[in-house]
């Protein structure tokens, strides 16, 4: 039998590589060491990676495995599902892996400008209803520009063909150079040659589910630069048929912006 929520909860505080910040948290001790994570927590001039909307933790736990020369931050406000990834990491002994539970609306808070060098959206919520909280629309864009190295990447891999779409209408409204962008990931032979290995080998476990159903998962690897004005895109989109794994849609409208 698993571990129950609460229990985890009180692991977490426990975690000497989990910082709990959510918004409430914040608003009375706001987070000291913005601007220091390479000397205060990682202890190493590497560049930084951030993975938001972490779910389980799985994905930045095994970047880290990956690229020992890399430091990698997971970020998500539900702590019961990071425990996981957290929990791995210190049995592991990976120094280069730490968690923030904070809500992403706020995660300029906790970087200063140009700590961060990549960013990853895996299996992001794609928001279809709302604009603004979608994690690739120019409102985190331009959240993003605050800790992100002028031109930093940020990769997206999805199974929502709406979150994709409008994606892709964001980066060419605004000029964004893109590296590479697929469709069909594993099925496509150009990824081979233009994406990194763990992007292929690494799978999360929502992303494991969505090809069991036959789905096909998505990736696009961008850059931001810091001059460019955004704007977000005019267009409407055809909504996904589902909501979440094996949960229809509830709207019955078939596009949206």
């Amino acid at each position: 039998m698993g571990k129950g929520k609460l229990a985890k909860f009180a692991d977490m505080e426990t975690f000497s590589n989990v910082f709990q910040y959510p918004f409430s948290t914040y608003e009375a001790h706001p987070f000291t060491m913005q601007g220091h994570w390479r000397d205060e927590y990682f202890g190493n001039n590497n560049p930084i990676v951030l993975e938001l909307g972490c779910g389980k933790g799985e994905y930045a736990v095994e970047l880290a495995r990956n690229y020992p020369d890399k430091n990698f931050i997971g970020v998500d406000i539900k702590g019961a599902r990071m425990w996981t990834g957290a929990s791995q990491a210190l049995n592991e002994g990976l120094k280069n892996v730490a968690f923030l539970r904070t809500n992403i609306e706020i995660i300029d808070r906790f970087f200063a400008k140009d700590e961060v060098e990549e960013i990853w959206l895996t299996f992001s919520d794609p928001q279809m209803k709302n604009p603004r909280k979608r994690l690739t629309s120019t409102y985190f864009m331009e959240r993003y520009r605050r800790f992100l190295t002028d031109g930093g990447t940020i990769h997206l891999k999805t199974d929502s063909n709406f979150l994709f779409t409008y994606t892709t209408y964001m980066v060419e409204r605004n000029g964004l150079p893109v590296d590479f962008r697929t469709e069909d990931l594993y099925h496509d032979s150009r990824s081979a040659m233009n994406v990194e290995e763990a992007t292929l080998s690494v799978q999360t476990y929502y992303e494991q589910m969505w090809m069991a159903r036959g789905l096909n998962i998505k990736y696009m690897r961008w850059h931001l630069p810091h001059s460019t004005s955004l704007e977000e895109p005019d267009v409407e989109i055809e909504l996904d048929e589902y909501r979440s794994y094996h949960r229809n849609k509830r709207s019955s409208l078939e596009k949206a912006k």
